[in-house]
């Protein structure tokens, strides 16, 4: 299992790829197609340094995981907001359970993997239900994620709070857009 990207994979655009509303397919569903490359090496995502066909085979991926993550343990907004995609540190933990997940589930894996990821989720839900608290995401709204300012700088642009009516076109805008930039900055 690995997230690298294939030649034949190289110019991927987000139509190209589904992006499951409902997440979870049932048993033997993959999680996307960023985990289908068997005999490759599982390896942490840094979602810093994913060209833009990376990112978006693990956005996909990592949105089918996270759906299925809440609802299989009935996760509250409070642990799992809609827009936790909007927000950096929610990415980078719930990426780094997806990937702790693999591991522990893998068919290769230690007998004992389950029961670790399941001590470790414990822990991560902690986390998230702390930074959802500090950006003060809910159910049906959202916010940026709160930032410090430290003396001599510029103070970040005010936006102010948004209502979710469509968390799903958001994902896919959001995803979009960050496809573009990673585009972009690869020119």
């Amino acid at each position: 299992m690995s997230t690298r990207v294939e030649p034949a994979q190289e110019g991927l655009d987000i139509e190209d790829l589904e992006f499951a509303q409902g997440g979870f397919d049932g048993p033997g569903y993959g999680f996307g197609v960023a985990d289908v490359n068997d005999g490759q090496v599982l390896r942490p995502i840094n979602w810093n340094l994913l060209t833009a066909e990376e990112a978006l085979l693990e956005w996909a991926d990592l949105d089918a995981w996270v759906q299925w993550l809440r609802r299989t343990f009935g996760l509250p907004p409070s642990v799992v907001p809609p827009l936790w995609h909007r927000h950096d540190e929610l990415v980078w933990e719930l990426s780094a359970l997806h990937t702790h997940w693999l591991n522990a589930y893998d068919p290769d894996g230690t007998p004992s993997g389950p029961i670790g990821w399941l001590r470790d989720f414990a822990d991560a839900r902690h986390r998230l239900r702390e930074w959802v608290s500090s950006a003060g995401c809910r159910l049906d709204r959202d916010r940026p994620t709160r930032q410090t300012t430290w003396p001599g700088e510029a103070p970040p642009e005010a936006s102010g709070e948004v209502e979710i009516l469509d968390r799903h076109a958001d994902f896919v805008r959001f995803v979009t857009e960050d496809i573009a930039a990673r585009r972009r900055t690869r020119a």
